[in-house]
């Protein structure tokens, strides 16, 4: 792999503080010119990007977060010019020589190179128009310096002209944040699925320990530490069912749709073929959706994946919920279960230890639920044949993708792996319970099994020992009616 001129973000989109003193002026640096119809530019003569990227750059200074932070996001653009290259060359639009270097400078970035060089803001004016134009202009001139002319010089190889032949940016965009969102779905799912598998280890180990389960945060009847842990593996489980159905929905592309999803400019059997060639590089099974110009606007399938996002970090959100309240106290909470010491809690008060790794989890959560609102927004406001809105929809997924993972990843090794059970708390908690008196209803009748619960709140005394003084039951129907194998299933009883 040739090593290739590193190049950062021109210094016009910093103040003059932050620029270090010892830097050469920018008016001393080597340029080239390029024109766009709003006329001539000097570009700096080391980068691979052109005169559209530059103005991106200068226009949209809103994150400090470029293309460059989203890797996928870039192979997944490099992997589209390719597959059209590829199509139109089959075609016989363009000829094999610019074929051969344009899949050449596109295969490089898709290993990693010139990532450096997609500079342009993730939140951008223009439907992602300088995306598109940043990666044509950093794909076109890498392939010139293939070709053997310098960069700029696009009467050999244009970025328009080639690298863009037969595609808008209203096609290319939207298809390269669904590839680039597949990967990360992937990604997420598998973060899921290692928490799941821990989850799934607690309840294991955790299945003879008998507690109280509560509801309204009030006594109960007994589960098993084990069931309730069992039941945060099953919610994992079925989220990951539901991110598998909407990456489905997301494999349906526009391709060839080109401006608004007539096709104009691109040749009749391009659709097809491109898509063929980009699910040929990804590996991924595209298909072409059935209505261009339906296809081109509708965002509908961005809104089905952050909705599903939405519900992850809802539930993964009442986990840690859960975790931080079994293990409130020490002395003056639950204490029912142990979570990892991570870090000292408190800067004032000494031997605090705070549920810190499932904080930062539902801090993600809440992200996560804005995000979603910022994409439905996004995604309504869409006007006629195209949503110009879709860079805000990509900042807000990505993030979402990523950041849910990180927390997955986190919970998982920082926190989940390492709980232990207070078994002696949870059996006492079970013991002094007014709860259990419900298992016995079906053998002392909803009356009689109210009045031992009332009497036993009244005097502090426990509902067995008033069970057997009343004489309700005998001692061994009571003992074996209360073993944790018959407490925390459901039984057979004989017909009053």
């Amino acid at each position: 792999m040739p090593v290739f001129n590193q190049h950062r973000v021109p210094d016009r989109i910093r103040t003059p503080e932050e620029r270090p003193v010892t830097q050469v002026p920018a008016s001393a640096r080597p340029t080239r010119t390029e024109h766009d119809l709003l006329g001539d530019r000097e570009v700096p003569a080391q980068a691979y990007y052109g005169v559209h990227t530059l103005r991106a750059v200068e226009n949209f200074a809103i994150t400090g977060r470029t293309l460059a932070d989203c890797p996928d996001l870039i192979n997944a653009l490099a992997a589209i010019k390719q597959a059209a290259a590829l199509a139109n060359r089959e075609l016989g639009l363009l000829d094999p020589t610019r074929t051969e270097a344009i899949v050449a400078a596109c295969e490089e970035i898709r290993a990693g190179a010139l990532h450096e060089q997609f500079v342009v803001d993730l939140i951008q004016g223009g439907a992602g128009t300088s995306t598109n134009m940043n990666a044509n202009e950093v794909i076109a001139n890498r392939a010139l310096e293939i070709l053997g002319h310098p960069r700029g010089a696009y009467e050999h190889l244009h970025p328009n002209e080639h690298v863009n032949m037969g595609q808008s940016t209203n096609d290319v965009y939207p298809t390269a944040l669904k590839i680039a969102a597949t990967g990360a779905i992937r990604q997420l799912i598998d973060a899921m699925a290692g928490l799941r598998a821990s989850f799934a280890a607690k309840s294991t180990e955790f299945a003879d320990i008998l507690k109280m389960g509560r509801t309204q945060l009030q006594d109960a009847v007994p589960m098993t530490l084990g069931q309730e842990f069992g039941t945060y593996a099953l919610m994992l489980r079925e989220d990951e069912a539901r991110l598998g159905e909407a990456a489905l929905l997301i494999r349906e592309i526009n391709m060839g749709a080109t401006a608004i999803g007539t096709g104009i400019t691109a040749h009749p059997l391009y659709a097809a073929l491109v898509c063929a060639r980009l699910s040929e590089i990804t590996g991924i099974p595209l298909e072409t959706a059935e209505d261009l110009v339906e296809a081109t606007q509708d965002c509908g399938a961005f809104v089905q994946l952050s909705g599903v996002l939405k519900r992850v970090a809802v539930k993964l959100s009442k986990t840690c919920n859960d975790l931080r309240l079994l293990s409130s106290g020490p002395r003056a909470g639950f204490n029912e279960i142990n979570l990892p010491a991570r870090q000292a809690g408190s800067s004032i008060m000494p031997g605090k230890v705070n549920p810190v790794i499932p904080e930062v989890v539902n801090q993600v959560a809440f992200e996560v639920i804005g995000n979603d609102v910022t994409i439905t927004f996004a995604a309504e406001a869409g006007q006629l044949q195209l949503n110009a809105f879709e860079p805000i929809i990509a900042y807000s997924l990505f993030n979402s993708l990523t950041h849910l993972r990180a927390a997955c990843i986190t919970l998982d090794v920082h926190c989940v792996r390492g709980i232990t059970a207070n078994r002696e708390r949870l059996r006492a908690s079970v013991e002094q319970s007014i709860g259990i008196v419900t298992a016995l209803n079906p053998y002392i009748g909803y009356r009689n099994a109210t009045a031992v619960a009332l009497e036993a709140h009244a005097t502090g005394r426990g509902v067995y020992e008033l069970v057997l003084e009343k004489g309700l039951m005998a001692k061994e129907q009571l003992d074996a009616v209360l073993q944790p194998d018959r407490l925390t299933r459901p039984q057979a009883f004989a017909a009053a």
